[in-house]
């Protein structure tokens, strides 16, 4: 199928052209109409949105489906495979807290979770929370938070309608199933009780979508006399909540991407004001644990560039009583702490593979869980109890499927609590997986995480998909999932670039690869590509790339920059309009993005490095290759507009190549459809784009 054989012509988006002067250059905008001016009600009400606006992206949405409209047979094929692989009435490890233990399940073709509960020794179910029930008649609906009260008497849950992640708590009584008349709107979906769990505190998102004041609501009264604790100053800085690892205390945790501060109020004495831990000091992150009188902390302070574990006194928390218990190591990146009453467990990383090491506090014996694959995926799990020597694992690889394990970290050995079913069937040894390095331009070794079928033969003809991300410190695991195997059963191999600007080598690996270091982000990713055509894995023309997000602004510089190497680009809530979206200090991310990317508003050094590689201003007349962008109409964090000022922008100026693609979701956020197989739709369309990209959807 081509562009030729479309039934309908390519929409072309008016030109208003707008231009601005910023640091002496110039910029022009042809498409900045596609934004409307009134963003923050769309996302509360998305039918707001402006009526040409709503035509055009109809029109993109579409010329998409007239030209991907004929893989409508392999998309249903698509989605009935990875159905298939889904354990339908799926549920949780129960996870034990007193009498009781909790639990998240699905029903027999259900979209959305069960909340429930059984008692601690075994019994009948009860559930609280009905997703199903809830999302009934609404096109979107996604749970927050639930978190049950300290006396287990009730569930305080969140949910959000639009897509926007503005979420409404609400309380459930366990004993008549019934909400009480409580009811709190514009969270970020969090809750933490206090002990007599007649109230809770939330976060409150203001007009411009940011999370800033922490609030105390007790049960029964109304939303406007909830009493503010604690409001963040700085609007770069983002506000969360949770407990502390004994359950004594509500964390307010704020920060941006490279300073933190952290406050504790005591549960038992929730009208207290918050305490400091230890005052914000630029470039300095930490988070923390209690334990008795003492608190745990995960720091970078002290040029830790990986992290170390110190102590301090909870009476007495700021810098200069801080102790080093767990050293700085370089090249082991500390990603993670959980604390329990008599151990310390920290999840770290050396070389690109995570390990779990578990220290016995009082003697200071420690004794590590680790894997022999290649590639794999380890991470904690976390549980209500504190005073407990159960430590809750998964591990996964990509030919493995996810496995729950329960391990005593006295007696050292594991349960496998869960193993995730594969109804359909999966024999993990008819696939391999591997690792190559492939070496950047600047000699940095990128690590590739690999996935294909034991009879792959490796002569460069196989098509391959590689997924990238490269931002924020995010490591992409090699982890097993499902769906891919679609693709790998038809041939493809599958492939994830562990890029700088990701953590996946460390915290140096990401701080190489933002602000003045992006673009080693984006030159990874090609030489990732390179490397595997070298290896005959693939060839060139023969790739499919896919990111998402800040991955979407990842496939955006590669089209820019290397397209030549790729059939096809799929980008998902890309984030491409960098610029401009950096100028605009009244959206939602952008002053807490600056420490990430620049901020072009008062750094003319950072105005002149992101205008060299955003996406958006940087399309060229050129050839590209064929691009599938996704969008969702209520994404607070990356806008509607961004995708489709990007797709207009291109198919204006391109010389060759494409056809490139917009498909806007205007019931959605940033994380698409909210229903479990409605998600499969969506997932289908980018398999069938990529098998389209390579030739194979026919007959597929």
């Amino acid at each position: 199928m081509t562009q030729q054989t479309s039934k309908i012509s390519a929409p072309v988006a008016p030109v208003h052209p707008q231009s601005f002067t910023a640091h002496g250059i110039i910029v022009h905008d042809n498409y900045a109409w596609l934004k409307d001016a009134n963003w923050q009600e769309v996302l509360r009400d998305p039918s707001v949105l402006k009526p040409e606006i709503r035509t055009y992206l109809e029109a993109e949405n579409a010329y998409t489906e007239s030209l991907l409209g004929g893989t409508d047979a392999l998309q249903k094929k698509l989605v009935a495979e990875m159905r298939g692989r889904i354990k339908e009435d799926d549920s949780s490890v129960p996870s034990p807290d007193g009498q009781w233990s909790y639990l998240r399940k699905f029903r027999e073709g259900g979209q959305h979770e069960l909340f429930g509960r059984t008692p601690r020794d075994g019994g009948e179910a009860q559930i609280i929370l009905d997703g199903d029930a809830l999302a009934r008649d609404r096109e979107y609906f996604k749970f927050g938070e639930a978190r049950h009260s300290p006396d287990h008497t009730l569930e305080a849950w969140s949910a959000d309608i639009k897509g926007s992640e503005y979420f409404t708590i609400r309380v459930r009584d366990w004993a008549t199933g019934e909400d009480l008349d409580d009811r709190v709107e514009e969270t970020d979906g969090g809750v933490v009780w206090t002990l007599d769990s007649k109230a809770f505190f939330y976060v409150r998102l203001d007009d411009n979508h940011r999370p800033m004041q922490v609030w105390l609501h007790r049960l029964g009264s109304r939303q406007v006399d909830d009493k503010l604790v604690f409001e963040e100053q700085d609007s770069g800085w983002f506000t969360h909540i949770h407990e502390s690892a004994s359950g004594r205390f509500c964390v307010i945790a704020g920060g941006d991407h490279e300073t933190s501060e952290q406050q504790i109020i005591d549960l038992a004495t929730p009208d207290a004001p918050p305490r400091l831990v230890a005052k914000r000091e630029e470039g300095v992150q930490y988070s923390l644990a209690d334990r008795g009188d003492q608190l745990f902390i995960l720091t970078n302070a002290d040029d830790a560039i990986d992290f170390k574990i110190v102590t301090a006194p909870i009476s007495a928390p700021e810098r200069a009583n801080w102790k080093d218990l767990i050293p700085y190591r370089e090249g082991i990146y500390l990603i993670d702490m959980e604390l329990y009453a008599n151990h310390l467990i920290r999840l770290e990383r050396a070389n690109a593979l995570p390990s779990i090491v578990i220290r016995e506090l009082v003697t200071g014996e420690e004794h590590a869980i680790a894997f022999d694959e290649a590639a794999y995926s380890l991470d904690t799990l976390g549980g209500y109890e504190f005073d407990t020597t159960n430590l809750r694992f998964a591990y996964s690889s990509m030919t493995t499927p996810s496995e729950v394990y329960d391990y005593d970290m006295v007696t050292r050995t594991r349960v496998l609590r869960k193993r995730q079913e594969i109804p359909s069937g999966h024999n993990p040894a008819d696939y391999v997986t591997t690792r190559i390095m492939a070496k950047a331009d600047d000699g940095a070794e990128v690590p590739v995480s690999i996935l294909h079928r034991k009879n792959f033969v490796q002569d460069g003809k196989a098509p391959l998909l590689l997924y990238g991300y490269g931002s924020y410190g995010m490591a992409m695991p090699a982890s097993f999932s499902a769906n891919r195997l679609s693709l790998v059963d038809r041939g493809f191999v599958y492939a994830i670039a562990h890029i700088r600007g990701g953590a996946d080598k460390g915290w140096s690996w990401y701080l190489d690869g933002k602000r003045d270091k992006k673009t080693n982000s984006f030159d990874d990713f090609a030489a990732s590509a390179r490397a595997l055509i070298a290896a005959k894995y693939t060839s060139e023309k023969n790739i499919v790339g896919h990111g998402g997000s800040a991955g979407g602004m990842l496939m955006g510089a590669v089209a820019n920059r290397s397209g030549e190497l790729f059939s096809g680009l799929v980008a998902e809530v890309p984030f491409v309009d960098v610029l401009n979206t950096m100028l605009d200090d009244t959206l939602p991310l952008t002053p807490p993005e600056w420490p990430e990317w620049g901020n072009p508003i008062e750094s003319a050094e950072d105005f002149r490095t992101i205008l060299s590689y955003s996406p958006y201003d940087q399309v060229a007349a050129r050839a590209y290759p064929k691009i599938l962008a996704m969008g969702g109409l209520t994404d607070p964090r990356v806008t509607y507009w961004e995708p489709a000022k990007w797709i207009a922008r291109l198919r204006a100026t391109m010389t060759g190549g494409g056809p490139v693609l917009l498909r806007t979701n205007m019931g959605a956020g940033h994380g698409g459809a909210s229903g479990r197989f409605d998600r499969l739709d969506e997932i289908a369309i980018v398999y069938a784009f990529a098998l389209w990209s390579v030739g194979m959807a026919e007959g597929a």
